[in-house]
């Protein structure tokens, strides 16, 4: 092998090596958002530093949904760092699958009219977590709002009212059976306009199978990726027929 096929084989190397540098960077940057209580108190919780406030996180820790996972903490993360490309100031942003509210009481702190949705289950922590967090802190009260995937949607958010300028998730995709009403749920809730932030772990081959599904709807974007946590972050908008 001649210098020249040398140097061209070691420059992808280079470019991975830094590529892995960077990523763990970031990862570390968001690791350290996180912080351990010092004081043992009857109620365990899970400390978080963003937009310039400290968030109190009560889990479930028997309950996959009442737990905060790295992809909220990403999306969190891009939300705080991103305030000028996404501004969410008076914006309409909805949170699916909102679990212990982490995104949206950050999407709050960020100036957005927020509603947080998840099952009937996890309302109660969901709720008790957003009111800690939000109150006499945000310019917007943030609302909480059952949203089972696929189930009533036109009764409880009908397009006429549902007007969101942002859709957020974070770890909406895994192995349960309702990927096919996670999808129905997503076009329900967009309008043309309507950008979908949407942070995903990948895990199974279904994920890719979801994905390859989310592309017959929606413009797919990736934005970042973060490889030592298998995660990804999407920006994507609903595809327009009309001019397709």
């Amino acid at each position: 092998m001649d210098t020249t096929t040398t140097a061209l084989c070691f420059f992808p190397l280079l470019s991975e090596n830094r590529e892995a540098d960077d990523d763990r960077k970031v990862v570390a940057e968001i690791m350290r958002r996180c912080f351990v209580p010092t004081l043992v108190t009857a109620i365990s919780w899970e400390g978080f530093h963003f937009v310039g406030h400290e968030i109190r996180i009560t889990e479930a820790m028997d309950c996959y949904g009442a737990i905060v996972w790295p992809s909220a903490l990403v999306l969190c993360y891009f939300l705080e760092t991103n305030v000028k490309q996404y501004n969410l100031v008076d914006k309409n942003v909805i949170e699916i699958g909102a679990g212990t509210g982490l995104v949206s009481i950050v999407a709050s702190l960020l100036g957005a009219h927020v509603t947080a949705t998840d099952l009937p289950e996890l309302l109660g922590n969901l709720q008790c977590n957003i009111s800690q967090n939000t109150k006499m802190k945000c310019k917007h009260l943030p609302q909480v709002k059952e949203l089972s995937w696929g189930v009533a949607l036109d009764k409880n958010f009908p397009k006429a009212s549902s007007n969101f300028d942002y859709i957020l998730a974070a770890d909406v995709v895994y192995a349960h059976p309702f990927l096919e009403e996670l999808l129905i749920t997503f076009d329900h809730l967009c309008k043309e306009t309507t950008v979908i932030l949407w942070v995903m772990k990948f895990r199974l081959e279904k994920e890719n199978k979801f994905v390859d599904r989310f592309k017959e709807l929606f413009n797919l974007e990736e934005i970042s990726s973060f490889p030592s946590l298998n995660i990804k972050l999407y920006k994507a908008m609903k595809k327009n027929w009309r001019s397709a």
